[in-house]
């Protein structure tokens, strides 16, 4: 189903928008709760996916949002989608030699993204959508997440039972050339990434090209810096 053109107006709560849609207000999902407070701006101009569902109650889904000159992805859900399939399709040297691909698997009280699996080794695959970009920075989170930090607690875990372990950061901005984590916004989630990270959890950046007709992920690893940074007062929490 093709996107649908829309202006931002409003969003009254992290679930819905307020769009204009060929001159009418319309109500639309918003598909992230992420604050992402420096890209739903006044007037910015969204791209929509209508929804056939008649019981929805939301007519559109917000999928994204031009930012900058570029397309971003509002999407959250979807850059786990965009990881497994680039998983499978060889994209991610890293995380190739795997025969067993697998969307979630339950470890305790958590559900991890994807787990990979050969005769010889498991690997668990946590994934992160990065929309927040300061310069050309990525941050990750844009909002506190208690939820973030337990996954991480549940890889350290998995690692120190000798399990190979991964927190992967999709960079939905294509803007984003490097990662750090978002001290400012969320010390506890940067300090237990830095703690996954000593127990021996990989990290991977990559980024992925938005357009109307498509999205993927741009096969090149992208650098990163778990520490506080020098430029954390440029976004307000």
């Amino acid at each position: 189903m093709d996107y649908v053109k829309g202006i931002f107006k409003a969003r009254p709560n992290r679930f819905i928008a307020e769009v204009e849609v060929d001159g009418e207000m319309e109500i639309a999902h918003v598909p992230n709760t992420g604050r992402c407070r420096e890209l739903l701006v006044d007037d910015a101009v969204v791209w929509l996916k209508p929804s056939d569902n008649p019981k929805r109650k939301t007519k559109f889904s917000l999928h994204l949002v031009e930012n900058r000159g570029a397309l971003v992805s509002l999407y959250s859900q979807q850059a786990n989608s965009i990881v497994y399939d680039a998983i499978i399709d060889g994209k991610i040297k890293e995380l190739s030699g795997y025969d067993i691909h697998q969307r979630e698997k339950t470890i305790d009280n958590s559900r991890i993204d994807i787990y990979l699996a050969n005769e010889n080794e498991e690997c668990y695959v946590e994934v992160k959508g990065v929309t927040l970009v300061v310069g050309s920075e990525a941050r990750f989170p844009d909002a506190p997440t208690e939820r973030g930090a337990k996954h991480l607690n549940e890889l350290i875990k998995l690692k120190k039972q000798g399990i190979r372990c991964c927190v992967f950061f999709l960079i939905q901005h294509p803007i984003g050339q490097f990662f750090r984590p978002n001290w400012q916004n969320d010390p506890k989630f940067s300090q237990t990434l830095n703690d996954a990270y000593d127990a021996g959890v990989e990290i991977l950046v990559y980024r992925c090209d938005n357009q109307l007709t498509g999205i993927e992920l741009i096969p090149e690893p992208l650098d990163f810096d778990l520490g506080k940074g020098l430029a954390d007062g440029l976004i307000d929490d």
